[in-house]
């Protein structure tokens, strides 16, 4: 054997690992103005930056708390569990991503759902946890967010979906491109009550999430500078080979060309929602 081979004789001691900082976790840099931000400010002003008002994540049962009125959200389905259909591998085999995901972050998969009330109006909502593998819709994903539109067709009561997604879960292949179809027609089906289907896109809403029950609500909202569309910038202007317009499938500019119906602040949302209950609700 080769002496470059052999083990060293020398036994090393492994550094000990750092001690967390005291601070860690108090403070947050705002990614548009790359302000520091005490979590505690930033948290009472709804993940907004107070200096330049750029909308940050903001987790979906706080935001289903901040919206709902106290005590009268009531979760379905949490007993459904992604499976793994094709055995799919990359870098990762998919049961074990699904398995470390939910054990980081406590959940089942990227969607919440249930019935709650706003100002006393009765709705069947959903919303979409982006820190789930990218809020990607899988086959339960689909199958919760149809039955939000079931439930609000048996009880007779609006429909609310928050979206924050990048699209059909790639390592299902063809059972989440079948999510679309199956949420659409839940839609159609719940048409018949006569009650509206607010959708309200968040950052980002992409891909077949976009492309499917996103953009078919009765009134359509949008948090600011949101990246709304299919395809992102950068694959259209691959595959074009065209620059885009400035702020192309931002909120703003959809506005602007009547693909949603306004954009509305956070600290805002929940008063419009009412307003567009007590209209048509």
């Amino acid at each position: 054997m080769a002496w470059f081979s052999k083990k060293p004789r020398i036994a090393t001691t492994p550094e000990p690992p750092e001690a967390p900082s005291r601070m860690q976790g108090l403070w947050a840099k705002c990614e548009s103005c790359d302000e520091i931000i005490y979590r505690q400010e930033l948290e009472k002003n709804l993940n907004v930056c107070p200096h330049c008002e750029h909308h940050l994540p903001w987790s979906a049962r706080t935001r289903l708390a901040s919206l709902l009125d106290p005590d009268t959200f009531e979760e379905f389905d949490q007993g459904l569990e992604p499976q793994d259909p094709l055995g799919f591998v990359d870098s990762k085999k998919y049961k074990d991503r699904i398995k470390s995901t939910r054990k980081a972050l406590g959940e089942n998969d990227a969607f919440v759902s249930g019935v709650g009330r706003i100002q006393g109006h009765q709705v069947s909502v959903g919303c979409f946890l982006f820190e789930f593998m990218g809020g990607s819709m899988g086959s339960v994903v689909g199958e919760k967010c149809a039955r939000v539109f079931e439930r609000a067709h048996e009880l007779k009561c609006p429909a609310i979906v928050f979206s924050a997604s990048g699209g059909a879960r790639m390592q299902e292949g063809i059972f989440s491109l079948m999510q679309m179809a199956k949420t659409s027609a839940a839609i159609a089906r719940f048409r018949a009550v006569g009650k509206p289907y607010i959708s309200v896109m968040l950052h980002p809403t992409t891909g077949g999430v976009a492309a499917s029950f996103s953009w078919l609500g009765d009134i359509i909202l949008a948090e600011p500078k949101a990246l709304i569309g299919f395809a992102g910038p950068r694959v259209i202007e691959q595959t074009i080979r065209q620059k885009l317009p400035e702020g192309f499938q931002r909120s703003e500019f959809l506005l602007e060309h009547g693909m949603i119906d306004a954009i509305v602040h956070r600290r805002e949302l929940r008063d419009k929602l009412v307003q567009i209950l007590g209209l048509i609700g």
